[in-house]
């Protein structure tokens, strides 16, 4: 969509790792989950770099929407994705089971 295309114009060769975890960040702290899971989604499409700082941030998002099906998803992904979690993302993905009541 629109948002979509921005991220395009704004970063046409791909955003940097610092902007990348900048933009996740600031959407999960706006609990927009969904729009997070896009930007994800969007580096995976181009072939962008993620790494546990990227995912720590969308599982984060996940916690605060009491969403922890959804983290524990997107640990599979990292997995798939041969990225390595920290005690940060799996701090984030037990606090989506605590706050999701699993």
């Amino acid at each position: 969509g629109a948002f979509l295309a921005t991220l395009d114009q704004a970063f046409p060769k791909g955003p940097d790792l610092r902007s990348s975890t900048l933009i996740l960040s600031g959407l999960a702290k706006q609990r927009a989950l969904n729009m997070t899971c896009l930007v994800l989604s969007w580096h995976k499409l181009n072939e962008y770099e993620l790494n546990h700082f990227h995912y720590s941030a969308v599982i984060n998002a996940c916690a605060q929407m009491h969403k922890w099906t959804k983290a524990f998803q997107l640990l599979s992904t990292m997995a798939q994705d041969e990225v390595e979690s920290n005690t940060v993302t799996m701090n984030a993905a037990v606090s989506s089971c605590e706050k999701g009541g699993a």
